[in-house]
């Protein structure tokens, strides 16, 4: 009996040291975004997680930072090229700070429609492009997958159904080439400021109008503010997922394509999801009393966005051309 309790004594122990060893092996890594995880950046984090910790067996595990936890999307930007945050969200207008190419996403009314979205978002070839053109661009970080937020509107105190709605109207926009060009041309006033300050902003009349996706007007309680929802689509929200080049060779071949197989799998499955959740934010605002405007004539807005298409792509550079004439492509 001695033996057996030896035997059965030394199978325990051995299986102990593997089990510390195998959670030695595990290791944690920071997933950072500056909106609250309701939205469809909780959607990309939980994807690339789940993705991650089944392809490595559980040796690599993401912790998501929703709301800003580490920082706003620019400051977090930094924080990533420098290694000291291994992932993070951004939208593409907040990319433009690193490369200003990637300011083609935001060009106006370049999405048909949230068919066509879902469509180009999830298209390899468009993934691709901008992963390119972050490479030849940006030094710290790099690409793996494209998300969006859904199609942008615009939100106020007051109906926007027309062009003429926004002439001489102070509307907050995302510091980028595009939106200070096309705002403008239609008339309205622009104001940049970091997305924590918008809120109260609306509520002083700092600005009278500010845009952004539908349930980012809702998790983020805008309506509160801006009761009145005007649904224009004249932009996409699109997102780009980063990682750190310090942590990404730091990462055995096989590692890095775990990492990329669960970026894939975003780039593939949340831009359906991302407008599956628009459209049940849209219900909730209803129900909340908010006024949802969908007869918004958007002719106005696209008389003058038309040919700022070409022109505004042509400018930001021969990657940004690329990425604009793939998305168009897209039936």
């Amino acid at each position: 009996m001695s033996k057996l309790r030896m035997l059965l004594g030394a199978v325990v122990a051995a299986s102990a040291m593997m089990t510390a060893a195998q959670a030695q092996e595990a290791k944690h890594y920071r997933f950072a975004y500056d909106q609250p995880k309701t939205t469809g950046y909780g959607i990309v984090g939980d994807i690339f997680a789940e993705k991650l910790k089944a392809l490595s067996k559980g040796t690599m595990l993401v912790d998501q930072y929703p709301g800003a936890q580490l920082g706003q999307e620019p400051q977090v930007l930094q924080l990533v090229k420098a290694g000291d945050i291994e992932f993070c969200i951004s939208s593409s207008a907040n990319a433009a700070t690193l490369s200003p190419q990637a300011g083609v996403m935001s060009l106006h009314f370049l999405f048909k429609s949230e068919a066509h979205l879902i469509k180009a978002m999830a298209d390899p070839k468009v993934a691709d492009a901008v992963k390119a053109m972050i490479a030849d661009t940006v030094q710290g970080a790099r690409v793996i997958a494209l998300a969006t937020l859904g199609l942008r509107n615009m939100y106020s105190k007051r109906e926007i159904k027309k062009i003429d709605d926004v002439k001489g109207l102070k509307v907050r926009v995302q510091a980028t080439p595009t939106e200070d060009t096309m705002f403008p041309a239609y008339g309205a006033q622009i104001v940049h400021m970091p997305f924590g300050s918008v809120y109260t902003s609306l509520q002083t009349g700092v600005v009278d109008v500010a845009e952004n996706g539908v349930n980012v007007y809702l998790a983020n309680k805008h309506y509160e503010v801006a009761p009145v929802l005007s649904m224009t689509e004249h932009e996409a929200n699109n997102s780009l997922i980063w990682v750190s080049d310090k942590l990404w060779n730091s990462l055995t071949p096989e590692q890095q394509g775990w990492v990329q197989a669960a970026a894939d799998e975003v780039n593939k499955t949340q831009p359906a999801k991302a407008i599956e959740l628009e459209h049940q934010s849209a219900d909730k605002l209803r129900a909340i009393g908010v006024k949802v405007v969908t007869d918004v004539d958007k002719s106005g807005f696209t008389a003058i966005a038309d040919p700022y298409l070409d022109k505004l792509a042509k400018e930001l550079g021969p990657h940004a051309e690329k990425v604009k004439n793939l998305i168009r492509a897209i039936n």
